[in-house]
């Protein structure tokens, strides 16, 4: 059987305690027990197979298993499943930019990352999230990441309910999670995206990518150092990462704008919306024009075929595109008006490849 993310924050919840938790993973239950999830942004499961033991990189741990991000393989989508437990399709929150319907004409783009401050982020996402279940339960939570992320719409909207804790540094964040985990029955979520962010600007394996596995080590070891014993830390992340190796920058000396309303998503995903009588015109128009480079869904196929979950919540339809753009092999699909910062950036995510999806679980007990 196939895990996620969300099977993951379910359980380790459940094992602490709360209530219509799922715990699928089957994670001992122990009272008062104190648990720190160390969530990588962008660690895929091939950076451990490829670089652990060459970089002697989180060696101590033990690999549990192999979970999957969510589709779309992106950090807005899988943390919001982290943060409530849900698959996409249930809270919402459909990827790194998506429609927001009936905003007007044309209709408005939401920046999942960047947010827009006419969007209310709890009715946005409106389910309760696992940390406020867990608070609520007597489960002391704290959410440990730089200070720019506090008050963030998607920190509202997917991880609101935890005590945050700003720490900048490798140091203040060793710091705030022994502070966090002081007490029996706590929780500390902590995130690092140095291994995201030289991923996209540099690419996975290059040298800035390896500062950034050392700065992971860093931290690890510092909890490892400084952590009491007894604490179980959890290593996941929210997705792998490829490096790109064909760009295509749409609408640029091609009409595959044509009869496209709004185009959102991202370079790996790309959502098209579309009104109804010219959407098998511009299906046509996008097969003919990439071939197999491109996998192509309607929405209705993507439900069917549950890329977002079991089901769709009817209120979130209208967020995903009416086509649904997959780019295949090492392909991103650019926007014109981004183009010079979207093929810069080497390391992207966000599709069905396996170095996108899978993602690691690993465990060590201090």
């Amino acid at each position: 059987m196939e895990f996620t993310i969300g099977d993951l924050s379910n359980s380790i919840f459940a094992s602490l305690g709360v209530s219509d938790c799922r715990n699928d993973l089957k994670i001992p239950a122990r009272e008062g027990s104190r648990d720190c999830l160390v969530l990588v942004d962008g660690l895929g499961k091939n950076v451990i197979d490829e670089f652990a033991k060459k970089r002697n990189f989180v060696t101590e741990f033990e690999y549990l298993r192999t979970l999957s991000a969510t589709f779309p393989s992106t950090t807005a989508a899988s943390l919001t499943t982290l943060g409530t437990g849900l698959p996409v399709g249930e809270h919402g929150m459909v990827g790194y930019t998506m429609r927001v319907p009936h905003s007007g004409k044309p209709e408005r783009i939401l920046n999942a990352l960047k947010w827009d401050e006419r969007v209310d982020p709890e009715i946005w996402q409106p389910n309760e999230t696992l940390f406020q279940r867990a608070m609520r339960s007597g489960i002391a939570v704290s959410h440990i990441a730089a200070a720019r992320y506090e008050n963030s719409g998607f920190t509202r909207a997917a991880l609101r309910g935890a005590a945050y804790k700003k720490a900048n540094t490798i140091s203040e964040q060793i710091t705030a999670t022994v502070e966090a985990l002081r007490q029996p029955s706590s929780f500390a979520y902590v995130y690092l995206n140095d291994v995201d962010e030289a991923s996209h600007a540099h690419g996975m394996g290059s040298e800035r990518f390896l500062k950034a596995l050392e700065k992971v080590e860093q931290l690890i070891s510092g909890l490892m150092r400084e952590l009491p014993s007894g604490i179980r830390i959890w290593i996941t992340s929210d997705h792998g990462m490829i490096n790109k190796q064909e760009h295509v920058v749409i609408g640029k000396n091609n009409d595959l704008l044509n009869d496209v309303n709004l185009m959102a998503g991202e370079p790996r995903v790309r959502y098209l919306y579309i009104s109804p009588d010219a959407i098998e015109e511009v299906k046509s128009r996008w097969l003919e024009f990439f071939g197999p480079k491109i996998t192509l869904k309607t929405r209705s196929e993507a439900i069917s075929e549950k890329l977002f979950g079991e089901a769709v919540s009817e209120k979130y339809i209208e967020r995903i595109g009416d086509l649904i753009i997959i780019a295949n092999d090492e392909l991103i699909l650019v926007e014109q008006e981004r183009e010079m910062l979207q093929i810069a950036m080497v390391g992207h995510h966000g599709g069905l490849t396996k170095n996108e999806v899978e993602i690691p679980l690993l465990l060590l007990e201090t």
